[in-house]
């Protein structure tokens, strides 16, 4: 008997042990998911905001070490320095920093750090070094509920919004009589006890509307013999969703073999995606961004832009045309085509035979077209003036193209259906797609 009761103890010891290493595993991937620090960086690597997120405090000085290393190290999303490792994105010319001690998922970290941008650049209504200056109370307000001891917690826009007061001239104008800054809200928003945390318990409308944007952006390089090096869509769908009670979604498409790399919103069911290419969800209230996509190795450009430099004797003589490639079938608008003027260059005389033609002082040439005409080829053309000493070009510039077409997706991706498995009365949807140019390059 004392020998199987030693036994049994034994083992009791053993299994506690376990349960601890066990505990111990547990809390230190809890711990390994943390960010210690954000920082918010201007263009010349001025701190404009601060937020430590645990008890370990980030000194300053990571940044100082971050703003001095290379151009080609900066660029990069994820920084291992001596101390830390970095997290960065680039938003509208403010750097968003993350620091932490220990190893974690870059992906979350990253993708905290951009919905962080944009819930500011929603609130704040666009996103530079003075709005953060002026609004630096709410900012502080945002980030402490969107992250919770170094862990994201809140980060729905629409939710964000019931617990804190986006800025307008009257909340100003109260925070100044009665003294009280704060624009938390005493009460909880009625979704964060459900089960769908990014939409209110019970909404109701008059009239049920729900509307889907295809919105995409082309990135294309062509290089210096007219070839098409790269050309690929970056697209989302956006949707505005004002519908009573508890609506059950799906939204499928008529081509969806084409999309690439999605990201989904939270409210979207992983499952029917992955089995039938079907979107399910239960739609947050309001405007929401309800995935991305990628479509990659488009063949084809809706314009041509045919640039052309010579150089001798101290000057230049400058050539562009630019027209229709492939006729989309929609008017393409807003095209513009801007290029920075090399150093070398030390004055311009260019003109154009349709828009205008504005050269800045820091030597940036921007040619707005509009609208392509039926009658001619639009053509910028002049003469660029060296430096003295200098007979020819060695560094030409880049053109950075911009248009803007109405009413279709360039990615071919089309919308098939959206349904509801609740309808509620007098529901109106609406559709509407737009395409517009991202990084489209042409170079010399």
């Amino acid at each position: 008997m004392e020998e199987a009761s030693g036994r049994r103890s034994k083992l009791t010891i053993r299994s506690e042990r376990e349960r601890e290493r066990e505990r111990e595993r547990e809390r230190e991937q809890y711990r390994s998911s943390m960010l210690q620090c954000i920082f918010l960086l201007s263009d010349s690597g001025e701190v404009i905001l601060e937020k430590q997120l645990t008890g370990h405090r980030v000194d300053r000085s990571i940044c100082a070490w971050f703003w001095d290393q290379a151009d080609s190290l900066k660029s990069l999303p994820v920084i291992a320095s001596p101390t830390h490792y970095l997290f960065q994105i680039v938003r509208d010319g403010i750097t968003f920093l993350a620091c932490t001690q220990v190893e974690m998922p870059p992906l979350m970290a990253i993708e905290f750090l951009c919905r962080v941008a944009d819930v500011l650049s929603d609130y704040l209504g666009g996103l530079n070094e003075d709005l953060v200056k002026d609004n630096f109370i709410i900012v502080y307000e945002l980030l402490d509920e969107m992250i919770d001891n170094g862990f994201p917690l809140t980060t729905e826009p629409n939710i964000l919004r019931e617990m804190i007061a986006p800025p307008n001239l009257v909340s100003k104008m109260l925070s100044v009589v009665t003294g009280n800054a704060s624009n938390v809200s005493d009460t909880l928003p009625s979704g964060t006890g459900s089960c769908v945390p990014w939409r209110p318990t019970d909404p109701k409308y008059s009239s049920n509307e729900v509307y889907v944007d295809l919105v995409e952006e082309m990135d294309a390089i062509v290089n210096r013999d007219g070839e098409l090096v790269k050309c690929e869509i970056y697209g989302q769908v956006q949707m505005s969703s004002q519908l009573t009670g508890f609506p059950d979604l799906t939204l499928s498409f008529a081509n969806p073999s084409v999309l690439e790399d999605m990201r989904f919103h939270p409210c979207v069911r992983f499952r029917p995606w992955e089995s039938h290419q079907v979107l399910s969800f239960v739609p947050p209230d309001g405007q929401f961004k309800l995935m991305s996509y990628r479509v990659k190795k488009l063949k084809n450009t809706p314009l041509y832009v045919k640039p052309q430099i010579t150089s001798d004797s101290g000057a230049c003589r400058v050539s562009v045309l630019v027209g229709i490639r492939s006729d989309p079938g929609k008017t393409i608008e807003s095209i513009t085509l801007s290029f920075q003027l090399p150093h070398c260059v030390s004055s311009a005389d260019l003109s154009s035979n349709h828009g205008t033609v504005t050269i800045l002082s820091n030597k940036t040439c921007t040619w707005t077209i509009g609208r392509i005409p039926s009658d001619k080829t639009p053509c910028l053309s002049g003469t660029l003036a060296l430096e003295t000493g200098l007979e020819r070009l060695h560094v030409y510039p880049t053109f950075k193209v911009g248009f803007k077409i109405m009413g279709i997706a360039l990615s071919g991706l089309r919308i098939e259906k959206l349904d509801l498995k609740t309808i509620p009365p007098r529901l109106y949807k609406g559709f509407r797609a737009q395409t517009r140019a991202g990084e489209f390059d042409v170079r010399l």
